[in-house]
């Protein structure tokens, strides 16, 4: 039998149509009086009368529905709205008639639903996807201004879920013109001028939209949500405008939650790190059990490095009981590794439970092992977790050949890699890893015939064509068809700092020094990476400018005192 996608079942639909509506039954003695349901239930829906008619035919329905026959299920549910008026059964004959893809029984009981349920955003979205053409953009309008005018009390929400209720209409020049004919006779309220804003700014218009919200603080000089969403707009106008705007509000308004988070999100965004975290400070000070708050005042403590602070807001963070505890207890282990307190690094990562952070707390264990010079036990720990979870095999594997390259031992990090590629041969992230391991013991025909399989397999692996050439580069070899390589690479990852560095040391292999210096400061605006720098500095330094090429050099080993790459480039050139 064909399943009745996503429709409930009878007896479960009637249950859902008693207890919102009261539909009577035998049981009526046992349900809410009308006056007590809940105000908006009590008004929106009607009191119907289950009669055994409407009973029979929404089984009817359902079991149309049940065997397949969308269709059938769909007209017999409109049929019964338009007689028993109720909006819920209209609700219903428009999801039945829109799983069934019958695109004119959806537009008639969406319509029906909006008419019965003005109030209701659901029936708005989905009436005005119906309507979003041409030929009835004009009786959509007519709706939406009747369901305007019927909200009495209510129409400032309901002007502020306009935009959303248009939102299935691709052409945002038609939402606005909507929006501004439907707002006309509310501009005396701010929540006109309000989607008048949003509706400009998605157009494309951020000028309007601007002046839209103008009009909107004219009449709420106080008005927190349109202030913010000025200032988002200035600031993507103008940067630091937006900013500016939220600095005085919050001068004005030191309560306002929302908009010191978000000039705290545009400081951040900024890279003004320090302030934004006062902000956030600020907000804790009034509010300490602030989860959202302690979240984001925690990572920027510790991006300032201000450990101890760190660890206090994601420690009191998880004794509130934050949704995801684990990422806290991440972070609490990476601040302990980091203040070099290892047995609680330990901790941290043990207590992580199994789920999207459990393999890097067991990489991170592992790794806290060799730290402190057992990488046995590490080693031994990444095999247990690869036999407890084969599906992870991949990502302990690896881990434990890079645990083997940072102890240099190159060999039995390829030996890993090389048994793991006994039983999977075609797998692309071991053979590039173990490719940059022979690379790395120089075995060139292992490592060139790694990648080449690699791009074999997968052709769009960027950075398969990246370190074949430029291992090719390094070691003066078919430097022509090493450029080629690293532009090919290139394509595929327009904008990568570390293969524009490939190309430029390419160029500056080939003797083109001005090609070379060109390519390698773009790569190095891009990330000031050391063995960038060891390279812009050999360019500047080839061309004469030495003195650049040594403050190149200086400034980077001041950053990086333990790059091996610089510091061998800085011997051979300044002895």
């Amino acid at each position: 039998m064909k399943p009745f996608i996503r429709l409930a079942h009878p007896v479960r639909l009637l249950a859902v149509l008693l207890i919102t509506g009261g539909l009577a039954t035998a049981a009526r003695a046992q349900e809410p009086a009308a006056e007590e349901l809940p105000a908006d239930v009590a008004t929106r829906y009607p009191a119907q009368q289950l009669t055994p008619q409407i009973l029979y035919q929404l089984m009817l329905a359902e079991i149309a529905g049940a065997r397949g026959h969308l269709a059938m299920s769909a007209r017999s549910y409109l049929d019964l709205a338009r007689r028993t008026k109720d909006p819920r059964i209209a609700r219903r004959a428009a999801e039945v008639a829109v799983v069934s893809r019958q695109a004119e029984l959806a537009t008639e009981a969406s319509r029906l639903w909006l008419e019965l349920d003005p109030g209701s955003l659901q029936a708005q979205q989905l009436a005005s996807g119906a309507l979003a053409n041409e030929a009835r953009i004009e009786e959509l309008r007519d709706q939406l201004a009747r369901a305007l005018a019927q909200q009495g009390a209510n129409i400032g929400a309901a002007l502020m879920a306009l935009n959303r209720g248009l939102a299935r209409i691709p052409d945002k020049v038609l939402i606005r013109r909507l929006v501004v004919e439907l707002t006309e006779p509310y501009l005396d309220r701010a929540e006109a001028h309000f989607a008048r804003a949003n509706a400009a700014f998605v157009a494309g218009d951020a000028v309007a939209a601007a002046q839209a919200l103008d009009g909107a603080l004219a009449i709420r000089p106080d008005w927190e949500q349109a202030v913010i969403l000025k200032a988002q707009f200035q600031q993507e106008a103008s940067p630091g405008t937006g900013v500016q705007t939220l600095r005085a509000y919050v001068g004005s308004n030191p309560e306002s939650r929302e908009a010191r988070i978000m000039l705290a999100r545009m400081l951040v965004a900024s890279r003004a790190y320090g302030e934004a975290r006062e902000e956030f400070e600020t907000l804790l000070k009034r509010a300490p059990d602030d989860r959202d708050v302690l979240h984001a005042a925690g990572l920027l403590a510790m991006q300032q490095g201000d450990r101890t602070t760190a660890d206090a807001h994601f420690r009191h963070l998880l004794s509130l009981g934050f949704s995801e505890p684990d990422t806290i207890r991440m972070y609490l282990g990476q601040i302990a590794e980091e203040s070099k307190r290892y047995d609680d690094a330990l901790d941290w990562y043990k207590a992580v439970a199994p789920g999207p952070q459990f393999v890097g707390a067991q990489l991170r264990f592992a790794q806290v092992l060799a730290t402190r010079g057992k990488l046995a036990e590490g080693r031994q720990h990444l095999q247990a977790a690869a036999r407890d979870t084969p599906q992870d095999k991949l990502q302990y594997v690896l881990a434990e050949a890079q645990l083997l390259r940072d102890a240099n031992r190159a060999e039995d990090a390829f030996a890993v890699l090389d048994e793991a590629l006994r039983s999977d041969p075609e797998n692309t992230e071991l053979l590039y890893e173990s490719a940059l391991v022979a690379e790395r013991l120089g075995r060139v025909e292992a490592m060139e015939g790694r990648l080449r399989k690699v791009i074999a397999l997968k052709p769009d692996q960027a950075h398969a064509y990246n370190a074949l050439g430029y291992s090719l580069v390094d070691r003066k070899l078919r430097l022509d068809e090493a450029e080629k390589l690293i532009r090919k690479a290139l394509s595929l990852l327009p904008g990568d700092p570390f293969i524009i560095d490939s190309l430029g040391w390419a160029l500056y292999r080939k003797g083109d020094l001005k090609g070379a210096l060109e390519q390698l400061q773009k790569a190095f605006e891009l990330r000031p990476d050391p063995e960038i720098a060891a390279h812009l500095g050999e360019v500047l330094w080839m061309l004469g400018r030495r003195d650049e090429a040594a403050k190149t050099w200086r400034e980077a080993a001041k950053a990086n005192p333990d790059n091996t790459v610089l510091a061998d480039v800085i011997k051979k050139f300044k002895p």
